[in-house]
């Protein structure tokens, strides 16, 4: 065997092989390859797009967040200031019948205490006729003696 036939029979299978590998089975792998580094990239762009779009979905809910939380301070407000208007027009209303109520039954009374005293001058007057009549049992003068009542009467108001 000599040695130079052995090398250059190795050299030709070699080359043989090699440009079988890279004819043949070489540009699958590659290509398969490439296409795995394609998808990888297109996952990776997709996630990148995705964390900026969950970032921005995350300012826009935080943004509407703000925006209810001021809307329902607001709403709160409104409704403490009409509450409490309310309450002020009820105490106003309140009060008012109160001072009415109360004015009406001190005209009540004043109607009620005239009244009295209008029945008490009557029947003092008609009382004091009486006691004079008994006392005097005689007729001296009838328009003197109406007249004396009159002048009672008004005396006594």
């Amino acid at each position: 065997m000599n040695l130079n036939a052995t090398l250059l029979a190795q050299i030709v299978v070699f080359l043989a092989l090699w440009w079988f590998t890279a004819k043949f089975v070489w540009p699958p792998i590659t290509q398969a390859l490439d296409e795995r580094s394609k998808r990888i990239a297109e996952g990776l762009a997709a996630a990148d797009k995705a964390r900026a779009d969950l970032a921005a979905a995350e300012r826009r809910v935080a943004d509407e967040l703000k925006t209810a939380r001021e809307g329902a301070a607001e709403m709160r407000a409104g409704a403490e200031r009409q509450g409490a208007q309310l309450v002020d027009e009820a105490r106003a209303e309140a009060a008012r019948i109160i001072a009415d109520a109360k004015k009406a039954a001190e005209e009540e009374a004043g109607l009620a205490a005239q009244r009295a005293k209008d029945q008490l001058r009557e029947q003092v007057a008609q009382l004091a006729v009486v006691g004079a009549e008994r006392i005097l049992r005689r007729e001296i003068d009838a328009a003197g003696h109406a007249e004396l009542l009159a002048n009672l009467k008004n005396e006594l108001r």
